[in-house]
């Protein structure tokens, strides 16, 4: 167990599996307030190289380690985080800027995946193929299994800092992949306090000390967990824009992106308003609209279209904000200044260009007013780019089979929620989407933490979920066997 640490002390970072102290910090700030949360030390370049040699050297020894021991790791992580439940909670609340209640949620969620990835630690990765169903290969016996690619390195956003992060390490742990994880600058604390869980892990399983680096590292002392040849995958999650340029730069190395979209919902003709308007509501703008599957464009039939827009303005007007750590608070800020004053600026662009405000529509600080548009030119950024904030647009529709193709159009292809009560049309929105996943009978926001999640189209590459993200790390290897010829 690590030694007890005074809160004005910098909170270190993790190479190869020990706690390491820099001069060179950061602040941790609260986003509603200003106010600082922490202080953290900030890796350089060789911290950066000291994790990707542990990890290279450690990489055929925790693939050789028995299973039971990174379960035993896995088991670890999952019962420290539900025992540090609120502890965590408040700390995601903080760094993040999330209401409370969101953050519980968060911990829960994040409790599950490792759960999920325990669970995984028992499930068979190989098998024995028949060959000799063919007479060439009369006389062969052939088995395979997957085996860990190597290093893996990790880069995880801001936005959900403790299950982003666990979606990550779980399936590295479950694979035998040694990993270097970055997580978003703004947000490390939560990626730490999984760290000092990992710390204890590696020692009291006699796992190597290679296994985990953890390193809050700007972007240009990172850049070798994208070039170098040592790593064998790179795992990204964040925006379009920087995961696609990470992407050309990772030459010679398996690539895994799980990026935003322009996150569609479909309510058709037979929808029910009561339960659509309470769930539309929260996809639009839980966490001020910060999650790659936040709604951002409803197509509604035109028969309900007046309606669901009165209710969602009397219901989004209600929303209440306050202290991040008040159960009832709700509303929530940005992250940072120049995402505020860009969602402004798209905003301001959409109207300008013909879009109606049913509400919200105005900024203080990095407060966006949960904001509703409707008559949107589909030509504005509100619809074609991801805002990643409190906005949403309202469309009508006549023909179901064309709100299916407009749901298609543009580069993203995330999620799409769809309320329909007509089981062949929502069968037919299924086959025709460009999409990783299609909800039915809920909005886009909805992820199951087991189900395989990614994207098609601009929005990445892979798909997480710990056991489709082993798949990721892992590849088969095949073992032949000629039998003895017999007298």
């Amino acid at each position: 167990m690590n030694e007890p640490r005074n809160d004005a002390d910098p909170i270190p970072f993790y190479v190869a599996g020990a706690p390491r102290v820099r001069p060179r910090t950061l602040e941790v700030r609260d986003p509603a307030t200003g106010e600082r949360v922490a202080q953290v030390c900030q890796a350089g370049p060789e911290d950066v190289e000291s994790a990707l040699a542990a990890a290279t050297a450690a990489r055929r020894s925790l693939a050789l380690a028995p299973v039971h021991r990174r379960k035993s790791a896995l088991e670890h992580l999952r019962d420290g985080v539900r025992a540090r439940a609120e502890e965590l909670a408040r700390t995601i609340a903080l760094e993040a800027g999330k209401p409370i209640t969101w953050a519980r949620g968060e911990v829960d969620r994040a409790g599950d995946t490792f759960d999920q990835a325990v669970a995984e630690c028992s499930r068979p990765v190989g098998e024995l193929l028949p060959v000799d169903a063919t007479p060439r290969s009369d006389g062969y016996l052939c088995l395979w299994r997957r085996e860990p690619l190597g290093v893996v390195s990790l880069i995880t956003p801001f936005n959900f800092p403790l299950n982003l992060v666990a979606h990550k390490i779980a399936p590295a742990l479950v694979a035998g992949c040694p990993f270097v994880l970055k997580p978003a600058l703004e947000t490390p604390l939560s990626a730490l306090a999984l760290g000092e869980l990992l710390c204890e892990a590696v020692e009291r399983f006699e796992l190597p000390a290679g296994t985990f680096s953890i390193l809050p590292a700007d972007n240009e002392t990172a850049a070798p967990l994208v070039d170098d040849a040592r790593v064998a995958l790179l795992s990204f999650t964040g925006s379009a824009t920087v995961g696609w340029q990470l992407e050309a730069r990772a030459t010679r190395k398996r690539v895994a992106l799980e990026l935003g979209g322009t996150a569609t919902c479909i309510v058709d003709a037979d929808a029910d308003l009561d339960d659509v308007v309470e769930r539309l509501v929260g996809g639009m703008f839980a966490q001020a609209g910060q999650s790659c599957i936040s709604v951002q464009r409803v197509l509604v039939h035109r028969s309900l279209a007046v309606e669901l827009e009165r209710r969602l303005d009397e219901r989004t007007r209600a929303l209440r904000g306050g202290s991040l750590l008040d159960d009832d608070t709700f509303l929530a800020p940005v992250l940072r200044d120049r995402d505020a004053e860009r969602i402004e600026s798209w905003i301001g662009e959409a109207v300008q260009a013909g879009a109606r405000v049913v509400c919200g529509g105005t900024r203080s600080g990095r407060f966006v007013a949960p904001t509703l548009l409707a008559d949107v030119d589909p030509r504005s950024k509100v619809v074609t780019e991801e805002v990643f904030g409190p906005v949403a647009t309202l469309e009508v529709f006549e023909d179901f089979d064309e709100a299916v193709e407009r749901a298609n159009s543009g580069p993203f292809g995330l999620q799409v929620g769809l309320f329909t009560r007509d089981w062949p049309r929502a069968l037919r929105a299924f086959e025709r989407l460009d999409v990783g996943g299609v909800v039915l009978g809920d909005v886009p926001t909805a992820r199951a933490d087991l189900m395989p999640y990614g994207g098609r189209g601009a929005s990445g590459t892979g798909r997480e979920g710990v056991h489709f993200a082993v798949q990721e790390m892992t590849e088969p290897k095949v073992l032949l066997v000629r039998r003895p010829p017999t007298n």
